[in-house]
């Protein structure tokens, strides 16, 4: 499939995260403070009450960023980097961006599903042009785009060796980032590395493992909060934040921090 690379839809989004909110009450007073929004799927996103101890690490990095830098956390459950442009949501960030914003966009686990024709996009084909999408948006309205490859799951082989899962998305992502000159935040190598220094069992105590359920791809506070602590340190080491945009990269992030709103209608 070809794309143009200004294809975006204007369909309705269903729900506008708070963060948003919060950066629309800063802009009517008149004075833009930047922004980094977050494009992306379940991994990142918001989680309310219903769905706690659930947590994506879109709502630790906060906790890693100075005060003055916001956090608009588009990401939303199920979406691939074909779907969440299909519903409008990249064209709603897209109205929102202002110059010296950031957008990061990480999608993969659901361009994945093969079977499923209404997420499903080919790594070297379909997938890199929805992500051009991405980054021309930005590009375009001033703000600089920056590539997160997808955060690993929780996947051991019988040798307690944590395995990739993500297939040739990450590598088409990488080179993608190469041939636009994009800064990329290799996720899925830092996090593959982390699963496998924690080991089999300790990496339970990152995932949503609970007594109804054990999830092996989205995160409890302490993973969470374990993933968001890589990003930020991706976004320092490639200069995409200065030394005194990011704080507590080595120091505690308490999991009493992490809190779930109720959803709202």
């Amino acid at each position: 499939m070809s794309l143009s690379r200004r294809q975006v839809t204007s369909a309705a989004v269903a729900a506008v995260p708070l963060a948003f909110a919060a950066t629309g009450t800063a802009r009517a007073s008149g004075r833009h403070r930047r922004t980094l929004y977050i494009a992306g799927d379940s991994t990142a996103a918001q989680k309310y009450a219903d769905a706690a101890p659930e947590t994506g690490w879109g709502m630790a990095l906060p906790f890693f960023l100075r005060r003055d830098l916001e956090v608009a956390n588009h990401a939303v459950n199920g979406r691939s980097s074909k779907s969440f442009v299909d519903e409008g949501r990249l064209e709603t960030i897209l109205s929102a961006v202002r110059p010296g914003d950031l957008l990061l966009i990480q999608f993969a686990h659901n361009d994945e599903k093969a079977t499923d024709p209404s997420r499903y996009t080919e790594p070297w084909s379909t997938y890199q042009q929805h992500l051009r999408l991405y980054v021309d948006g930005a590009r375009t309205r001033g703000a600089r785009p920056v590539l997160a490859t997808p955060v690993e799951r929780r996947r051991f082989d019988a040798a307690g060796v944590a395995v990739p899962s993500h297939g040739e998305y990450p590598a088409a992502m990488r080179a993608l980032a190469r041939r636009e000159r994009v800064a990329l935040l290799d996720v899925q190598a830092l996090s593959l590395a982390l699963w496998q220094e924690l080991g089999a069992e300790e990496t339970k105590k990152y995932f949503n493992w609970t007594p109804a359920e054990q999830d092996n791809t989205h995160f409890n506070p302490p993973g969470a909060i374990a993933v968001a602590r890589l990003v930020a340190r991706e976004l320092l080491r490639t200069r995409v934040l200065a030394p005194r945009d990011v704080r507590r990269l080595d120091g505690e992030v308490p999991e009493a921090w992490i809190t779930w709103p109720e959803a709202t209608a």
